[in-house]
C-alpha cells in the first residue's frame, strides 16, 4: 500500500476516525474524478479502500496524524496507490551481472525478427493450425519442422513449452512402465528442483542408474538391459562438471549397444546448441546435429538457452519415435502457442545464414563481444559511476570473467571487463554494499550486479547502446 508522507505532521496524534472522508466522498473530488476516466471506477475504488485501509490501520497503532487526514495527502496516496495498482509486474531490468542467460532474467534475448514476428502473431489471425494449401487443418510443428530437420539432420521435430517437458513427454511416450537405463553421473539436478530421477518417477517409468558417479562403461549398459528396457538414455551434465578419474561411453557406442538388444538411445542436451561454439572462440560444447549423426532417436533441447530462441522444449529424431511422442495425449498439455511458433520460427531462419548470425542473433553477438569494446564501456561508465556513489566508495575498472549461464557450461567463463566498487569507510563494509545493491534495484528501471568479496561487481558485457542510455537518465535522476 501507498506510504502517505508525513513530513508535515504536528506532533499531536489522531484520536478519533470521524474525521476520516467516505469512498463517495473522496471519490468526487476534481482529480479523482478524472482518474476514473484513465484508470476506470473499479481501480480507482480499490486504491482508495487500500489507502483508507491503511490509516485506520496507523491510527491503531498510535501513528496517524492530523495532516494525513487533509484532502490534497489523501489525493496524493491515492494517486500513488493507484500507479502501483496500474504499474506492470514484469518490468525491464538492466544486467550487469556478468550471466549472459540469466534464468531469473528471462534467459536469451530475441532478435527483432523474432520480435517483429511475435507482434504481427498477436495483432492478426495465422495459420497456426490452418493448412493454407489445402485449405484443410493443420499441424502446428509443421510451422518449424523444415527448418529443424534441415538445421540438425533430423528425420522429425516437435515442440513443446520447455525442455523438463520436452524429457517428461518424450519417457512417458517411449519407455512408459517400462526401464531407463542411465549413468549415476548423469542423475542430475536443475534449477527449481527438476531432477531426473524424480521426473522419471512422475514420467512412469523405472529407472535403472548404472556406474558410479564418475565412471560408466559400455558394459554396466549391457548387464543392465533386459526384456523390459525401453531407452538407454544420455543426459548432459550441463549444470556441473566431473574431473579427474572419469570414464563415460561414446554415444555413437552406446547407439550400437542399444541397437543390438533392439533398445532406443535417447538424448537429453539440456542447453542444446546448433553451431560448433569453438567456431566462434567460445568453449567447446555438443551439438544436436552430432547427436542425429551418431545415431540417437531421439534428442531434446531448450529453445531459450544456447540456441537464443525463444522458452520452449524442442525435440528431434526419427519419424517413428517423434511421430509416437506427437500422438501422446500429454502432447496436446504441453504444446506452445502461436507466439512461441512466430519467435523460433524467426530465429531459425536466422541459422540458415551463418555469416550474420553473430550480428543478428543477441545470445552469439553477448557470448562474443570483444573485451577490449567492453573495457571501453567500463572505463567510460567508471567517472559516472564514481559521482553517483560519491565517496563513500571507490569504483576501478577491472579485469573479470562473465558466465555464460543457465546451466550451459558450468566450468567455463568469458573473459570481461567492468568496474569494481568497494567500500572505503571503516565498519560496516557488507551493509554499505547491501544498501548500494538496494539503491541499484530501487532505480526506475533496477541495475543488477553481483556481489563478492564485499564489493559489488558491474560487468558491462551486457550492456546494449539503448541501456546505456537509460542507464545513464536513470543514474542523472537520482544522485
Amino acid at each position: 500500500m501507498a506510504e502517505i508522507n508525513s513530513d508535515s505532521h504536528s506532533t499531536a496524534r489522531v484520536t478519533t476516525l470521524a474525521a476520516l472522508p467516505s469512498v463517495d466522498v473522496l471519490l468526487n473530488q476534481k482529480e479523482v474524478l478524472h482518474w476514473q476516466s484513465e484508470y476506470g471506477q473499479s481501480l480507482v475504488v480499490k486504491a482508495i479502500r487500500q489507502v483508507l485501509e491503511q490509516l485506520r490501520a496507523q491510527f491503531g497503532a498510535g501513528q496517524l496524524y492530523p495532516a494525513q487526514l487533509e484532502l490534497p495527502a489523501l489525493v496524493a496516496a491515492i494517486d500513488k496507490q493507484l500507479q502501483q495498482l496500474s504499474s506492470p509486474r514484469m518490468q525491464q531490468v538492466i544486467n550487469l551481472g556478468g550471466t549472459v542467460l540469466h534464468t531469473n532474467l528471462g534467459r536469451a534475448l530475441l532478435p527483432e525478427q523474432a520480435i517483429d514476428a511475435v507482434v504481427q502473431a498477436m495483432r492478426f489471425p495465422v495459420n497456426l493450425e490452418y493448412d493454407i494449401d489445402s485449405g484443410q487443418r493443420g499441424d502446428r510443428d509443421n510451422l518449424v519442422l523444415e527448418q529443424l530437420c534441415a538445421l540438425t539432420g533430423a528425420e522429425a521435430a516437435t515442440i513443446v513449452n520447455n525442455n523438463a517437458a520436452a524429457v517428461f513427454l518424450l519417457l512417458n511416450t517411449l519407455a512408459f512402465r517400462q526401464q531407463v537405463v542411465v549413468s549415476r553421473g548423469e542423475l542430475v539436478e536443475i534449477g527449481g528442483s527438476f531432477r531426473i530421477p524424480d521426473i522419471m518417477s512422475r514420467a512412469g517409468v523405472r529407472l535403472r542408474e548404472v556406474g558410479t558417479t564418475n565412471r560408466t562403461h559400455a558394459f554396466d549398459y549391457e548387464r543392465a538391459i533386459n526384456a523390459r528396457t525401453a531407452l538407454l538414455m544420455r543426459v548432459h551434465c550441463s549444470n556441473y562438471a566431473i574431473q579427474g578419474f572419469t570414464k563415460t561411453v561414446p554415444l555413437n557406442e552406446l547407439v550400437s549397444l542399444g541397437a543390438a538388444h533392439d533398445v532406443a538411445t535417447a538424448v537429453d542436451l539440456g542447453s542444446g546448441t546448433l553451431i560448433n561454439m569453438a567456431d566462434y572462440g567460445l568453449p567447446d560444447e555438443p551439438t544436436v546435429q552430432q547427436s542425429i549423426e551418431q545415431g540417437a532417436q531421439v534428442v531434446s533441447f531448450s529453445g531459450d538457452k544456447l540456441l537464443g530462441g525463444p522458452q520452449a522444449g524442442l525435440i528431434v529424431g526419427s519419424h517413428e519415435q517423434i511421430q509416437a511422442i506427437k500422438d501422446n495425449p500429454l502432447k496436446r498439455m504441453l504444446r506452445v502457442g502461436k507466439m512461441t511458433l512466430a519467435a523460433l520460427e524467426a530465429v531459425l531462419a536466422l541459422y540458415q545464414q551463418p555469416e550474420l548470425l553473430a550480428k543478428r542473433l543477441p545470445t552469439l553477438r553477448l557470448l562474443t563481444r570483444p573485451v577490449a569494446e567492453i573495457r571501453a564501456a567500463a572505463l567510460y561508465w567508471q567517472p559516472i559511476f564514481q559521482r553517483w556513489v560519491g565517496t563513500d566508495f571507490a569504483v576501478r575498472d577491472e579485469a573479470m570473467y562473465s558466465q555464460i549461464g543457465s546451466g550451459a557450461l558450468p566450468v567455463d567463463s568469458l573473459p570481461s571487463h567492468g568496474l569494481c566498487l568497494s567500500y572505503q569507510g571503516a565498519g560496516r563494509g557488507n551493509q554499505a554494499v547491501r544498501q548500494l545493491v538496494e539503491r541499484l534495484r530501487r532505480l526506475p528501471t533496477p541495475v543488477v550486479g553481483r556481489v563478492h568479496r564485499q564489493a559489488l561487481y558491474l560487468d558491462f558485457r551486457c550492456l546494449s547502446a539503448a541501456e546505456a542510455d537509460l542507464l545513464k537518465q536513470n543514474l542523472n535522476q537520482n544522485n
